[in-house]
């Protein structure tokens, strides 16, 4: 483990917030069950509290502790596609997951990267993260280091340096709804 991972799961375990390589662009995360990290990352990128954040999982058997009796299609994806560009929504155990992170809604959308030391990042922090692209609210996602707002850098506790593989967003996919709807077009066509 290098020195980065580690302080980066330090800040994270302790309710700081990271700016991180994933396998697609850079994310900005916080741990999942810390409800004042959340708010402080929702007010950083400027997002509104209605709108849903994706959530990073180390395994599919993280995934399954958040949903709630996801459909066979999204078990299916999430076994052809995961770790990977894939971010499924599917209904949520709502009295586990803050209101701001699902939107208010029932749902939340999850994805098991394919980047090593972010998988191991999430393992030792041993809850997920918060995964949305490290950008301010409807600017241009980082999808490499050079990319990030020398602002928003100022803004969080670490960033871990690295590169993105793909350098193109996940693909968002609905499996709430039968049949499922495809949210957003990204690396991985279904």
């Amino acid at each position: 483990m290098t020195e980065e991972i580690q302080k980066a799961i330090e800040i994270l375990t302790g309710g700081g917030i990271v700016i991180f390589p994933t396998d697609t662009a850079f994310g900005i995360g916080c741990r999942i069950d810390d409800r004042q990290a959340v708010d402080r990352l929702f007010r950083i990128r400027e997002r509104p509290c209605t709108q849903a954040t994706p959530v990073l999982v180390s395994s599919k058997e993280e995934a399954l502790k958040y949903w709630d009796n996801p459909s066979e299609r999204a078990k299916q994806f999430m076994d052809t596609y995961w770790p990977g560009a894939l971010t499924i929504i599917a209904p949520c155990k709502k009295n586990f997951i803050y209101s701001p992170i699902r939107g208010g809604g029932n749902t939340i959308g999850l994805r098991m990267p394919n980047h090593d030391g972010l998988l191991e990042v999430i393992r030792s922090v041993g809850v997920p993260i918060l995964g949305p692209s490290a950008n301010i609210h409807g600017k241009k996602t980082p999808y490499a280091e050079s990319d990030l707002d020398s602002t928003l850098v100022t803004m969080v506790d670490f960033v871990l340096p690295g590169i993105c593989l793909i350098g193109s967003a996940s693909t968002v996919v609905d499996c709430s709804t039968d049949p499922y709807t495809i949210v957003r077009e990204g690396a991985i066509t279904l």
